[in-house]
């Protein structure tokens, strides 16, 4: 596992650290909370972020239990909640390995204990670099995982803190070219269809944060370009294979996009 190389600002409100807070983890400071608080002004974060989770839930048991999948490389995965990529898919298939990037050296610090969780027949490793760097993610994964067999290649509301459409759609058809023929990509982002949400990613740039940008949904659905998308195609991640019990008991979530897609 990679180790922190950065000095942990605790004055400077973080993002993964905020979602930990709209999650109800305890893994957060004064500044985050204080930002997580503000952005509720706006908008009910605690539900976005804890039905896109469940989208995430949903798509690693897809990954895992239909479509076979072994290896997953899951960028910008933020601080450990309940229910990570790892403990779902290990659950699963036991000989899952799953490699998380980040680059906040809270979320590595914390990989230490996390990795304690791992099965004895697969692997889990935490390696710290930047999103807006594929190459050295794919360098450091090239490590742990074997890109001659399928990969997942996860982006959960990352992409947004791109420096604009042209980056992330860069960075995602980097690293989709990297992983052979078989694998799968997973994607959510804000989409840019609500206006408080779209006014509380300006204010949260102005406290200091990594600015995220609500994305056009024509924007997200770019980023799956040769890929062959799996049913129901790109929709909110409330609509997203949803489980039984959350049949017309859960109100989409309009203002999320995501999708899933098998590389030919």
């Amino acid at each position: 596992m990679t180790e922190p190389s950065r000095e942990i600002r605790t004055d400077v409100p973080g993002a993964a650290r905020i979602w930990n807070y709209w999650l109800g983890g305890k893994d957060n400071y004064q500044a985050d909370r204080l930002a997580a608080e503000a952005a509720l002004q706006y908008y009910d974060m605690a539900t976005f972020a804890q039905q896109s989770r469940q989208f995430l839930n949903r798509v690693v048991r897809f990954l895992a239990a239909e479509a076979g999948i072994r290896q997953f490389l899951d960028i910008g995965t933020g601080l450990p909640t309940m229910q990570n990529t790892h403990e779902i898919a290990q659950t699963i298939a036991p000989d899952s390995k799953i490699v998380y990037v980040d680059n906040d050296p809270i979320v590595l610090a914390h990989a230490r204990v996390l990795l304690r969780n791992t099965t004895p027949e697969g692997v889990t490793d935490y390696v710290e670099a930047d999103y807006h760097d594929p190459d050295l993610i794919i360098a450091r994964a090239r490590e742990i995982l074997d890109f001659d067999q399928p990969i997942a290649v996860m982006f959960m509301g990352v992409l947004g803190h791109a420096r604009g459409f042209a980056e992330s759609h860069a960075v995602v058809a980097r690293v989709v070219d990297a992983v052979p023929s078989g694998s799968y990509l997973a994607v959510w982002d804000g989409n840019d269809t609500n206006a408080a949400l779209n006014a509380l990613a300006e204010n949260y740039a102005k406290s200091g944060g990594v600015p995220y940008i609500q994305q056009p949904v024509e924007h997200i659905r770019g980023y799956f370009a040769g890929l062959e998308m799996v049913e129901p195609g790109l929709v909110s991640v409330t609509e997203w294979r949803p489980e039984p019990t959350e049949i017309g008991t859960v109100e989409p979530l309009r203002e999320t996009t995501g999708g899933v897609a098998r590389k030919p």
